[in-house]
């Protein structure tokens, strides 16, 4: 690809970084080394096929002083994030780190080893345990905890047991209350618009190196195995439950709503030892991540840091966490929890503050400036959430995505806007000229917007196609934020190579045999393309065989309907297994165990007003 040198603007924002951020401060270099065991060599996983699908050698560029492509707190991060390979935190407590964008760790008990968050993919989790007993024993895994419900701390699952060691009462799975619902929900209404941004934001497809991808802040990026999930055989629902695992004394804190909808704390007695789960982490993280969700509680997040503080810290001497590396030490975990605290709490309340003086999300997240304290502490910089998108997301939290500006009200979507924009400007070649204008300038951000216009406008315009993707990849170069920088160079990557589509899928039929019918009733129903079923008026009878439950559903005005065991007459009866109407719905009316009973016409207009989701769908293009 042809890379552009980073601007003299770039190189001076880069300048002001390395004067005003404290660079001579080491701790985290040798907190994120302590206890090194060993490194898995080479850290390159690959599944059965032979397929790549984690490589974390391929950051071994992350060394020395940072380029002038990269900024230079963010390539700090990137190095220390980098890090991997088995690490005691405590005796008998055990880390596997950079071997996935997440954590595992190994606790020890009476006759084999817990496992806390077993990764992202089946293969990444499998050589992770591979590594821990190479150098502790062939300990069997007695207990799998899950501390919450993103798929990067238990889609590994099946790399560390098996549903049959569970269903035998050999292996517990313990999770917090909600934890299956969110686990396969939050992904599955939006879960095409969700993934193909996540391409964006994790770099999925972007080179490795100083002028492509170098972490996501969190961790490097995702991997790419297969995913898997088993239904917890103990749910935690209270604060202040306890319980013994094969020996190991554990107390548990409820923190629903915080940076999951289903996560818990929990302590080890017997260690000494924190789990943080995600909740504080050697970085700001989203409020409302670049993929897109709902947008977090950051009052709630600090309130649960605030009880973790009052509630164990003064009986513990390491904190770690599903990402980064941990803290030892009563006083500096309490000084750590309590600016993580401060941290989500400083955000919620200035923010408020200013939108209740009449500022909007846009403008309080450029006014926005955190307090020295917590400016100069790395574990508060923003690598993976920032600041400026935060601040947004609490405004869209509270106000929603109106500003109250009348003119914004009714604005034309991008297209309109950008015709208008171009034709105000005298047409594409000026608007090129204008944004070239400010290339030169270093006005990197007005650029874009320009360009924006121009590409909307006519997309196969060579001359702002180009100047595009050099400007987003400038603003690649200044993000100090890993995932801004992906999403950054991610469109620069599109605008010179073409869509790449969504490079990974998290979904299996492992997750997808979790789904209750009624979710699945309402996947379908949001692939209803609504103007072509406007005049259709169809009921039919949906016998899920497996299950013994019977649904009515109907089509009319656009809008499917399920109502279990709902009465009325129907023109058609499916008797099916739940799983199988996944097949259904994709048009394979042959599939095994599918009985189709009455007016298959009925089935046939319904399958015709189901419109694909588009994992391709354009970003930086109309």
């Amino acid at each position: 690809m042809d890379h552009k040198p980073a601007s003299a603007a770039i190189k001076a924002q880069h300048d002001a970084a390395l004067k005003n951020l404290p660079f001579d401060d080491t701790t985290d270099f040798d907190d994120s080394s302590r206890g090194l065991i060993a490194d898995l060599e080479p850290n390159v996983v690959k599944n059965a096929a032979g397929e790549v699908v984690w490589d974390n050698d391929s950051y071994a560029f992350l060394a020395g002083d940072a380029p002038d492509t990269v900024h230079p707190s963010l390539w700090r991060q990137s190095t220390l994030v980098a890090r991997s390979g088995l690490f005691e935190v405590i005796e008998g407590i055990y880390q596997v780190r950079g071997v996935d964008l997440s954590n595992v760790t190994f606790v020890e008990g009476e006759t084999g080893v817990i496992v806390i968050d077993p990764l992202i993919s089946t293969e990444t989790a499998a050589a992770a345990l591979g590594l821990y007993r190479e150098h502790r024993g062939e300990r069997p895994v007695t207990a799998v905890i899950f501390t919450h419900s993103h798929i990067d701390h238990f889609g590994g699952v099946f790399g560390v047991t098996s549903q049959e060691e569970v269903d035998a009462g050999k292996v517990h799975v313990i999770a917090p209350e909600g934890f299956v619902e969110h686990a396969v929900a939050e992904n599955i209404y939006a879960g095409t618009a969700m993934g193909r941004r996540a391409g964006y934001m994790y770099g999925a497809a972007l080179e490795r190196g100083p002028h492509g991808a170098v972490g996501a802040g969190l961790g490097q990026t995702t991997s790419t195995g297969s995913v898997g999930l088993i239904v917890p055989t103990l749910t935690i629902s209270t604060t202040g439950e306890k319980h013994t695992v094969d020996g190991v004394e554990i107390e548990f804190q409820m923190a629903p709503g915080t940076e999951a909808p289903s996560e818990m704390h929990f302590y080890f007695p017997g260690y000494r030892a924190l789990c943080m789960a995600e909740n504080a982490t050697h970085t700001l993280h989203n409020l409302l991540t670049l993929r897109g969700a709902l947008v977090r509680d950051p009052h709630v997040w600090s309130q649960y840091l605030t009880e973790a503080i009052a509630t164990f810290g003064d009986r513990t001497d390491v904190a770690f966490a599903s990402h980064h590396w941990p803290t030892w030490g009563q006083e500096r975990i309490t000084e750590f929890l309590g600016l993580q605290r401060d941290l989500y709490a400083y955000l919620h309340d200035q923010t408020l503050s200013l939108i209740n003086r009449g500022y909007t999300g846009a403008e309080a997240a450029e006014m926005f400036q955190l307090p020295p304290a917590l400016e100069n502490a790395w574990h508060a910089r923003g690598y993976y959430g920032s600041v400026s998108h935060n601040v947004k997301a609490i405004a869209q939290r509270y106000l929603g995505w109106f500003d109250g500006n009348p003119a914004r009200l009714w604005a034309h979507p991008p297209v309109e806007q950008a015709k208008r924009y171009v034709a105000l400007a005298g047409g594409v070649d000026n608007i090129v000229a204008a944004a070239q204008a400010a290339f030169d300038e270093g006005d990197f951000r007005w650029a874009a917007t320009l360009l924006d216009h121009a590409v909307f406008t006519d997309e196969s315009h060579s001359g702002a196609r180009a100047l595009y993707a050099d400007t987003l990849e400038q603003l690649s170069y200044g993000s100090e934020n890993g995932t801004w920088r992906n999403f950054f160079a991610s469109g620069a990557t599109e605008l010179r190579q073409g869509n790449f589509g969504t490079p990974t899928t998290t979904s299996s039929e492992t997750i997808l045999a979790q789904l209750s019918p009624e979710m699945l009733l309402d996947a379908i129903a949001v692939q209803i393309d609504g103007p072509k079923a406007w005049d259709l008026d169809l009921a039919l009878a949906l016998d899920l065989t497996d299950l013994q439950r019977t649904f009515r559903v109907t089509l009319r005005n656009g809008v499917l309907v399920y109502l279990e065991d709902g009465e009325g007459d129907v023109s058609l009866t499916l008797h099916l297994p739940k799983l199988r109407l996944l097949a259904l719905i994709g048009g394979d009316l042959e599939s095994p165990g599918i009985e189709i009973d009455g007016d298959i016409d009925t089935l046939k207009k319904l399958l015709a007003v189901v419109t694909p989701n588009d994992p391709a769908f354009n970003i930086v293009t109309p």
